[in-house]
């Protein structure tokens, strides 16, 4: 069967958000979804979000899917279709991608050391007594 990775269109007016799937190449507009493969969010803040299943993408690329040009270039940025070119097989991917880091690692410098010194601020002055 000829299959192709292409983007089908959910959300609302100037809103959308895509499922990555794997149809039937043969009728791309009315054909059944094989699998859901992922997500695409471009209009996710504060960055587009972008969630695809790299050993089932791998594998349907090594069995001949071929990928439309905008999820070609969705794969790219995730490294997948590098991959793909150095002949890596689904089973050599390992089973769990490195989890992301918690948002407290995230901020941004100066916000952390402003609540840092808050913290030590409050530790130093000693609560002085109402009366």
């Amino acid at each position: 069967m000829a299959t192709v990775i292409r983007l089908k269109r959910g959300g609302r007016t100037h809103a959308p958000y895509y499922r990555v799937v794997v149809m039937d190449g043969r009728n791309r507009t009315r054909g059944r979804v094989i699998e859901e493969i992922g997500i695409y969010h471009p209009c996710a803040r504060p960055e587009p979000r972008v969630e695809i299943d790299a050993k089932r993408a791998l594998q349907w690329l090594n069995e001949g899917a071929q990928p439309s040009d905008t999820v070609r270039s969705v794969l790219n940025k995730k490294g997948i279709m590098e991959m793909h070119a150095k002949g890596m097989k689904p089973e050599e991917l390992p089973d769990e991608t490195p989890a992301e880091e918690p948002a407290e690692e995230k901020q941004p410098a100066a916000v952390a050391e402003a609540t840092e010194e808050a913290a030590a601020d409050s530790a130093e002055t000693p609560a002085e007594p109402e009366g």
